[in-house]
């Protein structure tokens, strides 16, 4: 069954594909093959402005050789309005069917004295998208051959003003979005109240599960990281010595009736990754 059937019907699990670095695609696709069952994988377009191998072309080749659904982020940064509809046109051709809208990180993240494009933001990106659905390109122009992208958006489940998430969230549809993919959480009670806010939007929502590495990690982004908060007693049990795998795994026992799938956020840690997904399957009945 593909993504698009199982969305809002069956429990989807997906995750982040690690960096390739270079064009040595063997070594991703090897990793992907690693991971226990997925129904997706997500594939960043050079993350923090930096070098990675095109996000179409990587996620064309690891559904064509692993046979496992990508999505793909898809930046305004780097692409002209012209340029953007030739990219997306050619991402359909090459079997790309799920796409992310982003902003992109801002050049001067990374180490290139390059000019951002932003020619579009996320918003018109996304209404873009669903023009091409449509048949017709910005200028309401038709063409032969309409797209058939399904749009995954962002939404953050922890906020100070919640009713500016869902805002936000309500926009994104308006605009063309199908589905939500969200931000990690780590506070059950907070999950589910989210996604009984998301419920009244009637689009399907994936969960962030981002297993913490260290007590350190935890700390800096506790302190430091916008929109992710994360529990004293999260850090508690993470002194005690229970393992982020382990917290995930506790976190999805309590939330997994509750919310349409998750979305493991793991830097490429297949171990960890494998832990949640063969605890979610025995949750879920998969």
């Amino acid at each position: 069954m593909s993504l698009k059937a199982k969305l809002g019907k069956k429990f989807v699990i997906t995750t982040e594909l690690g960096p390739t670095e270079g064009t040595d695609v063997r070594t991703t696709l090897r990793k992907v093959r690693e991971y226990i069952k997925l129904d997706g994988i997500n594939i960043h377009d050079c993350p923090m402005a930096r070098l990675r191998i095109n996000s179409v072309a990587l996620a064309h080749l690891v559904q064509q050789e692993t046979g496992i659904e990508t999505v793909p982020h898809f930046t305004c940064r780097d692409r002209s309005l012209l340029g953007t509809q030739a990219d997306l046109l050619g991402a359909h051709a090459l079997g790309i069917r799920h796409l992310l809208p982003t902003t992109g990180d801002p050049p001067n993240h990374g180490p290139y004295q390059s000019k951002p494009v932003y020619d579009l933001n996320t918003m018109g990106l996304i209404k873009l998208i669903k023009k091409l659905n449509q048949g017709v390109d910005i200028l309401d122009k038709p063409f032969e051959g309409a797209t058939d992208f399904l749009i995954s958006a962002t939404a953050s489940p922890v906020a100070t003003n919640m009713d500016a998430v869902y805002a936000r969230v309500q926009s994104k549809i308006e605009a063309g979005a199908d589905y939500f993919q969200t931000q990690p959480v780590y506070d059950a009670e907070k999950a589910i109240t989210f996604m009984e806010g998301m419920r009244k939007f009637g689009k399907p929502v994936i969960l962030g599960i981002m297993p913490l590495k260290s007590l350190k990690q935890a700390e800096y982004m506790k302190e430091h990281v916008d929109g992710i908060e994360i529990p004293d007693e999260v850090i508690a049990k993470l002194k005690e010595g229970v393992t982020g795998a382990e917290l995930a795994c506790q976190l999805i026992s309590q939330i997994h009736q509750h919310i349409d799938g998750i979305h493991i956020m793991a830097l490429g840690d297949i171990k960890a990754s494998n832990i949640i997904i063969e605890h979610t399957l025995k949750l879920v009945g998969k």
